[in-house]
């Protein structure tokens, strides 16, 4: 691919139905799932992208067979705990943070010693939230100040735990959670809520969880011990992919875009709500639910008048990964945007939280950033003229993609560096622009 793109024509009007990439999160975790039940599972509209193709690789490791075809991915799992590895088995999870967390609580009983690594990116992110709680089960770790390459090994006598995990992290619960199957007796997790993919599939497949919710936590319980059959699974569509074609129109003049079969769980449509209170045209049409998993087509049509918003801290977890494109509907909206408690956008890909304030500068806009808190000095008239350089974001693929959507909407003339990086999770994010009409070079 090449090195940058070229964008310096705003998009025209347009009135477009399109499917997005398959969801991230959902495909990552069938994949781990699949590969620890008994026999047969197929999964339909599997994303195609590294972090989920790293997976594959990763299972395929620790010998489970993997069979791609077309339209479909068959895994023919090997039931808990059935996986065979050689000592020192190295599994590189390339840029996805959820791999490399989840696939630690899937390995929590193999007493054979694994090498994780990553790239550079997330050889720079921290694991010791992960760390922490799956050494109470009894894993041990070797590590250079908790980052990867992470060198762990489970045991035959895992112990069931109880621990409170407060930092809102669906990767930390999942991989306890996924550690706690393996356990014999009950295993309890004390949280804030955060995305809940693992404990819908759990249900799915019936699996002894159990959920109780109050204001402020949630507490779940897991038997773990009991075998899994193989399953069928469509993939819907991802929101966070959607998000980017969500303001794409909303700061787009006379356009509309239907975006079909998304996944709206109501642990991740922090954005819809956060985009309808800043005065955003936004409709849900032909909500279903799906293997535990609510799936809508969204409507969204240009949106003029655009309010700032003071967002809600219970708001953050359920866009954690929209924020950033938010934060460019802020740029455009009456008034000064307030986001608090928002420290978990430096822990990503890249420091979203800085790089994101320091892109808001470069187009003109006034920001007041801290460690955990962005004000955003909204601008209705913002339009850009002037010649704009992206680059140095770590590989980021949400920042290359949000950099896209302002070069489209907001104008000047634009030169995009590593487009390559949205192979982690949207591979044909540049080809859906192109078909509604975005000129890229």
């Amino acid at each position: 691919m090449k090195k940058y793109v070229l964008i310096d024509d705003q998009i025209k009007k347009y009135k477009k139905k399109i499917n997005v990439s398959a969801d991230k999160s959902l495909s990552i975790r069938w994949v781990l799932m699949a590969a620890q039940a008994v026999g047969k599972s197929i999964a339909y509209n599997l994303l195609n992208s590294e972090d989920v193709n790293n997976s594959l690789i990763a299972v395929k490791k620790l010998g489970v067979k993997v069979i791609k075809k077309k339209n479909l991915c068959q895994i023919n799992g090997v039931g808990l705990n059935g996986f065979s590895l050689k000592n020192n088995t190295v599994i590189d999870a390339g840029n996805s943070g959820t791999l490399a967390r989840l696939i630690i609580g899937v390995l929590a009983k193999s007493n054979k010693t694994i090498v994780l690594k990553g790239d550079k990116s997330l050889s720079k992110r921290d694991f010791s939230r992960v760390i922490k709680p799956l050494k109470k089960f009894g894993l041990s770790f070797k590590s250079n100040k908790n980052n990867l390459p992470l060198k762990f090994k489970g045991t035959n006598y895992l112990s069931p735990i109880q621990y409170e995990e407060l930092k809102g992290s669906a990767q930390v619960k999942s991989s306890i959670l996924l550690a706690a199957l393996n356990t014999p007796g009950k295993t309890k997790v004390r949280c804030f809520p955060s995305r809940d993919h693992t404990e819908r599939l759990f249900k799915f497949l019936n699996l002894p969880i159990k959920i109780k919710k109050n204001k402020k936590y949630e507490i779940i319980e897991l038997t773990g011990q009991k075998q899994f059959s193989g399953f069928n699974y469509k993939i819907p569509g991802d929101i966070s992919s959607s998000a980017f074609f969500i303001v794409l129109t909303l700061l787009s003049k006379n356009s509309e875009i239907k975006i079909k079969n998304i996944n709206i769980n109501k642990s991740r449509t922090g954005i819809i709500e956060i985009l309808k209170k800043m005065n955003a045209k936004i409709k849900l049409k032909n909500k279903k639910i799906y293997n535990g998993e609510e799936v809508s087509d969204i409507v969204i049509r240009s949106s003029k008048n655009l309010k700032s918003i003071n967002c809600p801290t219970e708001m953050n977890s359920r866009a954690i990964d929209e924020l950033i494109i938010i934060f460019l509907v802020c740029a455009k909206a009456k008034g000064i945007s307030y986001f608090k408690n928002i420290q978990e956008l430096r822990h990503k890909e890249s420091d979203r939280l800085k790089l994101s304030s320091n892109f808001l500068k470069m187009i003109g806009v006034k920001v007041e950033k801290t460690s955990s808190t962005l004000k955003i000095h909204g601008n209705p008239n913002l339009e850009l003229k002037k010649n704009y350089i992206v680059k140095n974001f770590m590989k980021d693929h949400r920042i290359f993609m949000m950099a896209c959507i302002a070069a489209l909407t907001l104008g000047g003339k634009w030169k995009i560096h590593d487009p390559d990086s949205i192979k982690t999770s949207f591979p044909k994010f540049l080809s859906i622009l192109k078909s509604i009409g975005a000129k890229i070079n």
